[in-house]
């Protein structure tokens, strides 16, 4: 309660290689600090991240793909038009039959009526720039209450770099076994420290005391995997 845990855990040895405690209330924004970091205490100039769908923002996928970091990030499969029991646009890859289609060629989407619906303007919207599409054909669509409950049809809204949101969920459904190693990495120092080790929740209060008690947890926890990587004989070689 009122604090988040990040880590970071390398997928050869699982040893946790870099943390940190916020008062941050999601995950969202926190994406590429900790990739930045991460790589830099790798020493590394290209690295590869698995993170959940939490993690998911334009933005920080943007800012990692510009430092040389490549995330693998599933789509969240929200929608306030599903909900509402109309079309989405939601599952770009994997579009159901009636779903808008975003054709990148010709920049445009395709309704579930054959409709184009073509780029008119674009805005900025909570610091985001926004295109918008629409067409003229809704009016007298067949189908137009089961796409929108607007007087003046349906419009389709895209990030200007949705293109890279686009490619990573790409590579995420092409390569679906690295969603399921993510669990094994970030999610099991978690299950060992709150469960094995009955830490379930922090002893102390305020934030510099809680990161200094998390920091101790993350210390042993490393000492005990590299026992367990190395053994104790090795270990007691490489402290002396």
């Amino acid at each position: 309660m009122a604090y988040n845990v990040q880590v970071s855990v390398d997928s050869k040895y699982k040893l946790i290689v870099d943390h940190e405690v916020t008062n941050a209330v999601t995950d969202r924004d926190l994406l590429s600090h900790m990739a930045m970091r991460s790589r830099e205490l790798l020493g590394v100039d290209e690295l590869e991240v698995l993170a959940d769908m939490g993690y998911y923002h334009g933005k920080q996928v943007k800012a990692c793909l510009e430092a040389g970091i490549t995330p693998l990030i599933p789509k969240p499969k929200t929608s306030a038009s599903r909900k509402h029991g109309l079309f989405s646009n939601i599952v770009p890859m994997s579009l159901r039959e009636e779903d808008f289609r975003y054709d990148q060629e010709q920049d445009c989407y395709w309704c579930p009526a054959g409709e184009k619906l073509t780029y008119r303007f674009q805005t900025t919207e909570k610091e985001r720039d926004i295109k918008y599409y629409a067409t003229s054909a809704c009016a007298q669509c067949a189908i137009k209450t089961q796409c929108t409950r607007g007087k003046d049809g349906r419009r389709i809204t895209r990030w200007v770099d949705e293109d890279l949101l686009d490619e990573m969920e790409r590579r995420v459904r092409s390569e679906p076994e690295k969603m399921k190693l993510r669990k094994r990495l970030a999610e099991h120092p978690f299950g060992t420290i709150k469960h094995h080790w009955d830490q379930g929740h922090f002893l102390t209060r305020k934030l510099p005391n809680v990161r200094a008690e998390m920091a101790l947890t993350i210390l042993a926890y490393n000492i005990k995997r590299a026992i367990k990587i190395m053994g104790v004989q090795r270990m007691i070689e490489a402290l002396a």
